[in-house]
């Protein structure tokens, strides 16, 4: 199959299932205003640094720890305490102790939260998806604790229209890993084949579902992906989208 979309691909579709950060809820401009305030915030030498390498720091920083959290070397609070400590480190500040490090992070919290959202086709999609007379059920997949996922379906509105949530925090289970997309068709009662997940990330959303059976679907928001990517996206049978705008049509609707 070519990695250009195709409404073929979306026969015998009967669920959907959705990647929430930076798929759903635009996590990575959140994560960029939060951390920019939260500079400002503190003032000094963090408050009067370059914004665009800072975020792009923090955002590196997310990446590295939170992979550590999601492969089992640090837990859920550990994760968050490093990135912190690393983050202010090159300013020769210490976050000595975990109240420390807590107390820092939670200020930057404080703003991502206020700065959530959907990405704006995120709802246009769905209504796209679930109109009559066939609407497809929709359930989302996340790398993450339930408690935090949730919140941010809640906050933006989202929560009523997901029938399940399925978050590797609970599971003990992360994507790629064909057992949480299986988990998630067992939950729906639906076959694989009946099941398309789409994620902004090739091999831990795309990849890892079709292995899994499912239709993947790889939302590449930023027309970046190389050969390469596109390649394996061809060999994996995987349509790339741009925009969720394109879904309803994929999955022939």
């Amino acid at each position: 199959m070519s990695a250009e979309p195709s409404a073929r691909a979306g026969r015998g579709i009967r669920v959907a299932l959705f990647d929430l950060d930076d798929t759903l809820f635009a996590h990575r401009e959140a994560v960029d205003r939060g951390i920019t305030l939260h500079r400002a915030s503190l003032g000094g030498a963090l408050a009067a640094a370059d914004h665009d390498a800072e975020s792009a720091r923090w955002h590196e920083l997310e990446e590295l720890h939170y992979h550590q959290y999601l492969s089992g070397e640090l837990d859920y609070l550990g994760q968050r305490r490093a990135r912190a400590r690393s983050f202010v480190a090159p300013y020769d500040m210490v976050l000595a102790t975990d109240s420390e490090a807590d107390a820092w992070f939670d200020g930057y919290s404080t703003h991502y939260r206020n700065s959530w959202a959907l990405h704006d086709d995120a709802v246009p999609c769905l209504d796209g998806l679930t109109t009559e007379p066939n609407p497809l059920r929709i359930g989302v997949v996340t790398n993450g604790e339930l408690d935090g996922q949730e919140a941010k379906l809640r906050a933006t509105g989202m929560l009523p229209r997901i029938e399940h949530i399925i978050a590797s925090g609970s599971l003990g289970i992360t994507k790629p890993d064909a057992a949480i997309f299986s988990h998630a068709c067992s939950v729906f009662d639906v076959a694989p084949a009946e099941a398309a997940y789409i994620g902004d990330r090739l091999a831990t959303d795309a990849l890892g579902a079709s292995a899994a059976g499912l239709l993947g679907v790889w939302l590449d928001r930023a027309g970046s992906a190389t050969d390469e990517q596109l390649a394996a996206a061809r060999a994996a049978g995987v349509p790339v989208i741009h925009s969720l705008d394109a879904l309803p049509a994929l999955l022939g609707r």
